[in-house]
C-alpha cells in the first residue's frame, strides 16, 4: 500500500501569461461522460473577461508587427510541446469527451499536426489572399492582408480538443490575439493548453483562456467596444443570435456558428478561418517615368 496522498491538480485561467483563480473565487465541478468528479474548474466572471481584452490588447502590437515565419515558428513549438506531454492530453481528452485511450490519442495527434498545419500557413496566406491589382493608371495598387485584431472565440462544446485547435490556430496564425471560452462541459484540457502555451515561446496574451458558463463570460465580451471579432462556433443558435446583437455595437466581425458534417472537426480545415478574420489594405501609389521616352516602371 502506497503511504502517499493524492496530488490533486488545481487548474486555473490563462491570462497575460500568467495563470491566475478567478477574481470572483468561484468554482465549478466538472465531471466525466459517467458523472464522475474530475476536477474544480475556474468560473470566470466579468472581471476575468475584461482583464483578458486588456492583456489581449496590450499584446496585439507585438504580435502582428512580428514577421510571419515568426509566428510560424512559435505555433509549431507549440506543436513540440503537446507532442511531448502527448499522453497527458490523451487522457484528459478521453475523461472530458467519454473516449477510449485509442479514439483520444487520434484526436490529440491530429490537434498537433492541426497546430504543425496552421504554422506553415503563416507566412503563404498574404500570398493567396494578397498581390497586385490592374488598375486604369500609371499606378502600383497592391493589396495585404491584416489582422482584425482582438478576437473572442467560444471554443466548440463538444470537440475539447481538436475542436478548440482547429478555431484558435488559425486566429493566432494570422496575427490577431485571441480570448477563449472554453467549452464548458470540457474545460480541463483548455486549461491544460495554457501550461504548453506558456513554455512555447508565445508572448503572454496572444491567447487567453476562460472557463465557466459560456453565456455569462460571452455576454460582456460580445459587447465589449475594444474587442474587434468573435467567432461563435460554441454558442447555441438563441446564444448566437443574442451575441451577434451586441456585436453589432461597434461592429465587430461576427463569425457565425458553421454547420458540422459528418467529418466533423477532423475535416481539412482550408482557409476560411484563416481570412475570416482579416482586413485587406490596399496601397496606391504613382509608377512614375523613366526618361523623354514616357516609359514607366
Amino acid at each position: 500500500m502506497s503511504d502517499r496522498l493524492s496530488v490533486f491538480k488545481t487548474y486555473k485561467l490563462y491570462v497575460g501569461g500568467k495563470f491566475p483563480r478567478s477574481e470572483s473565487g468561484r468554482v465549478y465541478e466538472v465531471t466525466d461522460a459517467k458523472g464522475k468528479w474530475l476536477a474544480n474548474a475556474p468560473q470566470s466572471s466579468r472581471k476575468d473577461a475584461r482583464d483578458a481584452v486588456v492583456a489581449a490588447r496590450k499584446a496585439f502590437g507585438a504580435w502582428s508587427g512580428a514577421t510571419a515565419y515568426n509566428r510560424g515558428q512559435i505555433l509549431y513549438r507549440i506543436a513540440e510541446m503537446l507532442e511531448g506531454r502527448r499522453e497527458q492530453y490523451v487522457r484528459e481528452v478521453a475523461e472530458a469527451e467519454g473516449l477510449s485511450k485509442s479514439k483520444a490519442a487520434a484526436q490529440v495527434d491530429a490537434a498537433i499536426d492541426r497546430w504543425v498545419w496552421y504554422a506553415g500557413w503563416t507566412d503563404k496566406i498574404a500570398q493567396v489572399v494578397g498581390g497586385g491589382n490592374p488598375v486604369a493608371g500609371p499606378y502600383f495598387n497592391l493589396s495585404s492582408p491584416e489582422p482584425t485584431g482582438v478576437v473572442v472565440v467560444l471554443a466548440p462544446q463538444e470537440s475539447s480538443f481538436l475542436g478548440l485547435v482547429s478555431v484558435l490556430g488559425p486566429v493566432i496564425a494570422t496575427g490577431n490575439t485571441a480570448i477563449v471560452i472554453a467549452s464548458e462541459k470540457s474545460p480541463l484540457p483548455a486549461l491544460s493548453l495554457g501550461e504548453v502555451l506558456a513554455t512555447s515561446d508565445l508572448p503572454g496574451g496572444v491567447v487567453n483562456i476562460l472557463s465557466g458558463r459560456t453565456a455569462e463570460i460571452a455576454a460582456p465580451l460580445a459587447s465589449h467596444q475594444d474587442v474587434n471579432a468573435i467567432d461563435l462556433a460554441g454558442a447555441d443558435e438563441t446564444l448566437a443570435k443574442e451575441l451577434e446583437i451586441a456585436a453589432a455595437d461597434n461592429l465587430k466581425r461576427v463569425l457565425r456558428p458553421q454547420p458540422v458534417d459528418d467529418a466533423g472537426w477532423w475535416a481539412a480545415p482550408g482557409t476560411d478561418r484563416m481570412t475570416a478574420f482579416l482586413e485587406t489594405k490596399t496601397v496606391w501609389h504613382p509608377t512614375g517615368s523613366l526618361g523623354a521616352s514616357g516609359s514607366s516602371y
